[in-house]
């Protein structure tokens, strides 16, 4: 799918969220990569192959005003 150079990682790379967005559409909450990934903003991804990476959500830190 890549085209340009240097190309970018594929998406079975260790970094695929290093590839170019090519098309981005923060209203939907969803950006195309340039490696074929779909990454939405609830860091869930669809891979090109069809397979589903679900949210990587973190625990944050509970701040307590005293």
């Amino acid at each position: 799918m890549c085209s340009h150079q240097p190309p970018c990682p594929t998406a079975d790379s260790p970094d695929p969220h290093a590839a170019v967005i090519v098309s981005a559409h923060p209203e939907q909450g969803w950006s195309l990569l340039c490696n074929g990934t779909i990454v939405f903003d609830d860091t869930g991804e669809l891979l090109p192959d069809g397979r589903v990476i679900g949210p990587r959500r973190t625990v944050g830190t509970l701040v307590v005003a005293a």
